[in-house]
């Protein structure tokens, strides 16, 4: 099959990059000649585990094309996928006008029939947006031609995105046609990721819509809650990994995202929470369940600050601290709203200094803040702990969770860790001389 996906960024790109893999020939566009001009060089924009490999050989095979034509890329497909980005707007809400700047660009170049899927997380009402445009542009042009806008929403996690692609748990299909052609079109599609049993949900365009923000917004609301008990836990005494197993057991529960720590970041969650309040707003109801997961969270952000200003008694400044993470999860160098910006960002408020390293996000860490006094990126965990008043964890990468008591003991000027994910035993440190700081513990 012939696809075009508009936008090359995480989720256009991990897309495009699998429906090729999979034997279609994929034209992926951007309008950022500077990200075009580097996946034509083999050179990927995202650390993604597993995808520069697929590109490479796809581009190779003639099977993903990289351009910044938008006509070329509306021309060539029959299925457009809408992968573009949906940021907040100031108020919260998702701004659309990368959505329908794309639905815009379809319309005015399509000279065929075209099925139109949108993957891009998006609010309720967005297809009839995006048919709108479609029909107000065909209509300026005086051309009639046959479309369909379809959601699909995207399911992929950052770190394990390539293998969500290839090996979807669901694949949800928002449709409100009867077209046989479109429902066969996108069974064909389809069927390669979906060969061992039916994984496809069929549904009416809105709820699709809903289904994704209902999705991140559900596991945002797993982790604010285990942030919650966590801070319930150090007020009364109570070891929250215990209670985390002892939850956990349940089949009902499981064990996935109940891990307390320094809240939750990246390109989702925040952003979807905050977007399905605006829309709980806009309909006038109050969504209060929503606002306290995103209050938790922002909370959550602070603790590891909070813990060390109390530990100095408020006296930061002159003080250098080794930081382990950036990115907001392991397996990715994505920093959006990750909670180490949260906590570097208060340290230099109280005039402390950061030495900090990163498996993968040194680069973007540097594209944020730039060249400053107060922040040295380290080339490793170790060399980051050299001369530093303490140790802080913020990010839970493997490399991390295996602890050189004594050598970290020398490196640091006294034996202290403020630990924002759980990874070490406190009577195991504490056992070998090391002043040591959790969450819920």
């Amino acid at each position: 099959m012939n696809i075009t996906v508009i936008g090359s960024g995480y989720v256009g790109l991990v897309s495009g990059t699998c429906f090729a893999e999979m034997g279609n020939k994929v034209t992926c566009v951007d309008i950022d000649p500077i990200k075009i001009e580097k996946l034509n060089k083999g050179i990927i924009p995202i650390y993604e585990p597993g995808l520069a490999t697929i590109v490479e050989e796809n581009y190779k095979a003639d099977r993903l094309v990289f351009t910044t034509d938008v006509k070329i890329g509306v021309e060539y497909g029959d299925i457009q996928f809408i992968a573009v980005g949906t940021p907040a707007d100031e108020d919260g809400s998702a701004d659309l006008k990368y959505v329908l700047a794309v639905a815009d660009s379809i319309a005015n170049y399509m000279e065929t029939p075209k099925i139109i899927i949108n993957k891009s997380t998006v609010p309720v009402g967005t297809a009839d947006r995006v048919s709108k445009k479609i029909i107000e542009v065909l209509e300026l042009r005086g051309v009639s031609l046959d479309y369909h806008v379809v959601s699909n929403p995207e399911f992929l996690k950052e770190g394990s995105a390539v293998e969500d692609c290839q090996k979807p748990e669901r694949i949800v299909i928002g449709i409100n046609s009867n077209s046989n052609y479109v429902i066969n079109a996108i069974k064909e599609l389809y069927a390669p990721f979906n060969y061992n049993y039916d994984r496809m949900i069929w549904m009416d365009v809105r709820s699709a819509e809903l289904t994704k923000y209902a999705a991140n917004c559900m596991l945002a609301t797993k982790i604010s809650f285990m942030n919650e008990m966590a801070n319930l836990a150090e007020k009364l005494g109570v070891d929250i990994e215990a209670v985390r197993k002892g939850i956990g057991s349940d089949s009902r529960i499981g064990y996935q995202f109940i891990y307390p720590g320094c809240g939750y970041g990246g390109s989702c969650f925040p952003k979807d929470v905050q977007a399905l309040i605006k829309t709980a707003d806009s309909i006038s109801y109050n969504a209060e369940i929503l606002k306290s997961v995103d209050s938790v969270n922002y909370r959550q952000k602070e603790k590891l600050f909070e813990k060390i200003n109390k530990h100095y008694d408020k006296n930061l400044k002159g003080k250098t601290f080794a930081i382990w993470g950036l990115s907001f999860k392991p397996n990715t160098d994505d920093m959006r709203e990750a909670p180490s910006r949260v906590l570097m960002e208060s340290l230099w408020n109280a005039g402390a200094k950061v030495q900090a390293f990163d498996p993968e996000a040194m680069e973007e860490c540097q594209r944020i803040y730039g060249q400053r006094e107060d922040l040295t990126l380290m080339v490793s965990q170790n060399s980051a702990l050299k001369g530093a008043d303490a140790l802080i964890i913020v990010t839970e990468w493997e490399n991390f969770k295996v602890l050189d008591i004594e050598y970290v003991s020398q490196l640091l000027k006294e034996p202290l860790i403020f630990d924002g994910r759980n990874l070490f035993s406190p009577e195991r440190l504490k056992n070998n001389g090391i002043k040591y700081y959790s969450i819920g513990r």
